[in-house]
């Protein structure tokens, strides 16, 4: 076991520190529907990742893994499995990551199917439900320095406009500092996580953004992107869109507009990135070293979607990776050396 490590001094949104790990999915979807079946954090995970070198875990999580789906109860806790986020936050804090947790479903939104039976944009009864979980986190880790715990209140708001957004993000944040001043958090930008939101400037929040673009290469033969397996095999760089993506394509299109954020006092992170695993190897590998230069260039930390899975380093399920065994796992040393590297 990995010895504690040296307390560093509490991050501060205008200028968030250049956290790198990974996304950990046990609570992403409530049951065993979703890529990581739902149960317990595993401590081995953050053991792992700090010994590789990285300080930084996401947490996307459902509500519904501790509170029913349906509108009438969605106040009901579930404490057995809270105590397990709980838990979380603990191995976080043993081993020196930092832990960010997400409402990947909150009440009344995700950005997966199913669709929440209310609106949060538009109904009051999600947005008063969504409210109760965030002030519920928040009295539940006052008191934890925000070197060890942060929110980021909404995963990849969609299809809403600016307003309707920040009007949610500050009744969210009114609520948790309500009961926690000075707690750190962080929203994602608009359409999908990719847009920055100015309106938001005012409210002393970090912003997050993606590292997904262009998706063809990406999400190839994802089956939940409609058509992309009807995509040709991509290459890197390459076209898409009726457009030449390379590395400055990636730097006007999702750099620039964020840099300009930043001069505004906000600090930025990119909650999510990532490739499928059937994209070639090679070519997953050198457009992962464009973003990872990019976001190094920018002071930019970043989250890989996901550690154990289709677009991580271990257990990716790729055809052409000469896995290594690592304590049972199929590791993938060439894209943890890359990651090791930036």
């Amino acid at each position: 076991m990995l010895k504690p490590k040296p307390a560093l001094p509490d991050p501060q949104p205008g200028n968030l520190p250049r956290w790198r790990g990974f996304n950990l999915l046990e609570k992403f979807v409530a049951g065993t529907s979703g890529p990581v079946p739902e149960g317990p954090y595993h401590e081995r995970d953050f053991e792992w990742i700090a010994r590789w070198g990285f300080n930084f875990v996401r947490l996307p999580m459902s509500y519904q893994c501790w509170a029913p789906g349906d509108p009438a109860r969605w106040t009901e806790l579930n404490e057995r499995v809270l105590k397990e986020v709980d838990r979380a936050v603990k191995y976080g804090r043993r081993y020196g990551i930092h832990t960010n947790l997400n409402l990947h479903r909150i009440p009344g939104y995700c950005v997966n199917p199913p669709a929440e039976p209310l609106n949060l944009w538009t109904d009051e009864r999600a947005l008063a439900a969504a409210i109760f979980h965030w002030k519920h986190l928040a009295e539940r880790y006052k008191g934890r320095p925000n070197r060890e715990v942060s929110f980021d209140l909404i995963n990849e708001p969609a299809n809403i406009d600016e307003a309707s957004y920040v009007r949610v993000i500050k009744a969210l944040v009114d609520a948790i500092r309500s009961v926690d001043p000075d707690r750190l958090i962080i929203a994602d930008g608009l359409q999908y996580g990719t847009q920055p939101v100015y309106g938001l400037t005012g409210m002393n929040l970090g912003q997050s953004t993606r590292g997904y673009m262009p998706m063809n290469v990406s999400h190839y033969q994802a089956s939940w992107v409609p058509m992309s397996s009807e995509w040709p095999a991509p290459s890197w760089p390459t076209n898409w869109m009726n457009v030449t993506w390379s590395a400055d394509t990636l730097r006007a299109f999702a750099i620039e507009p964020w840099r300009k954020l930043q001069e505004k006092g906000v600090g930025v992170h990119v909650g999510e990135w990532g490739c499928f695993n059937r994209t070639p190897h090679d070519v997953a590998l050198r457009w992962m070293e464009d973003q990872l230069k990019l976001w190094k260039g920018a002071g930019w930390g970043w989250s890989l979607w996901n550690f154990r899975g289709e677009f991580g380093v271990l257990n990716s399920g790729r055809k052409d990776v000469a896995y290594k065994d690592y304590k049972g796992q199929q590791l993938d040393e060439k894209m943890l050396a890359l990651l090791q590297t930036y």
